[in-house]
């Protein structure tokens, strides 16, 4: 992709803390390297204390880099021998607990990023960006008298009103209601792409992450491990880590077979062309929960030893002959007890194998 499309661009960051004894430093990121373009979402998935937010402080230049670069625009704004200040770097950023100034309403909020602008201005561009996250009814409203979801839209406007380069996000839905988080997600998503805004949003939610991004990188001790779409992350997971950490799925035993196939208790499948495995080399086979159908004709009957209801599907955990556990999402209307043996067969179009 050309260069010049790039906004964001981090190359082998590292950043360090102090240790918690005292004695001498640990890395919270090591080598660090993540490509973002404009109009983009990037998302950093990842557990507690993996080091996403820790970069999203050091993108906003409130963390130094030990090493490595950070770009914005082409630009150098972070490395060892060069730091620009935050204030210079036209970045946004959207806290947790969104950060409103509760004695000033909605439109006091907004403005209040505007300092640079007439009183005058500042009042057109902060109702036209009410507008723009359809709360144009609550200008005079205070923060307290809103939803949750409209505090987080207030947030956003306020962020979005100076018009970054890039805006930030640090778990921008961890203070809401489970149920709201993936369809003000969505409507996050619709509003940074309206307005072709380029953001980067840190999560432990997959379903928020893959609900808002394009771009996902999942993190773990200080590392990016994998930056790639949702798609690609669930149906191609580049290790054995990545596979356990996106989506649900378990690992059963594989025997490569000439013609690119590979045998397991449920059957063969088929391998992708760049499988490197040799015929007779046994493997463990990724299958995730919509690789298994149910099917009342197939001869292939496996016990449903749990079931989690989701509404339009369960969930069932199902035990093979061999004692091996498998998942399949069945449609709700199939319910079946704890116990009886069921007919499934395989339906799974992109093969994942590790060696064992």
């Amino acid at each position: 992709m050309n260069p010049a499309q790039t906004l964001l661009s981090i190359k082998q960051l590292e950043i360090l803390y102090p240790s918690l004894d005292g004695d001498g430093y640990t890395n919270a990121v090591k080598g660090l390297n993540l490509d973002l373009q404009q109009g983009e979402i990037g998302c950093l998935l990842g557990s507690s204390g993996c080091g996403k937010s820790t970069v999203l402080r050091a993108i906003c230049g409130f963390e130094p880099a030990k090493s490595g670069e950070i770009h914005l625009r082409n630009k150098v704004v972070s490395s060892p021998s060069s730091h620009i200040p935050p204030n210079q770097r036209r970045v946004g950023m959207v806290f947790q607990d969104f950060a409103l100034f509760p004695h000033l309403n909605v439109l006091e909020n907004i403005a209040f990023g505007l300092q640079h602008l007439s009183n005058q201005a500042r009042v057109v561009l902060a109702k036209e960006w009410l507008k723009r996250v359809s709360l144009a009814d609550k200008a005079g409203a205070y923060p307290h008298e809103l939803s949750g979801g409209q505090q987080q839209r207030v947030a956003l406007a306020r962020a979005m009103a100076p018009e970054p380069d890039l805006i930030l996000l640090d778990e921008p839905f961890s203070s809401l209601d489970i149920d709201l988080r993936e369809r003000l997600a969505i409507e996050m998503r619709e509003i940074l792409k309206v307005n072709n805004i380029t953001a980067l949003l840190v999560t432990h939610d997959q379903l928020e992450a893959f609900a808002i991004a394009d771009k996902v990188g999942v993190m773990a001790d200080g590392k990016v491990i994998q930056w790639d779409t949702p798609y690609e992350l669930y149906h191609k997971p580049v290790n054995r880590y990545i596979a356990d950490f996106i989506g649900h799925g378990v690992f059963v035993k594989g025997l490569i077979q000439a013609g690119s196939k590979v045998q397991i208790e449920l059957g063969n499948l088929e391998l992708g062309e760049h499988h490197d495995g040799k015929a007779g080399e046994e493997v463990d086979v990724l299958l995730r929960e919509d690789d298994i159908q149910h099917d009342d004709d197939s001869p292939i009957q496996a016990e449903v030893l749990r079931k989690t209801f989701r509404g339009a599907y369960f969930l069932y955990t199902l035990k093979l002959n061999s004692g091996d556990e498998v998942l399949a999402l069945v449609p709700s209307h199939h319910d079946h007890a704890i116990g009886e043996k069921i007919g499934i067969c395989l339906a799974a179009d992109h093969v994942v194998t590790f060696k064992e």
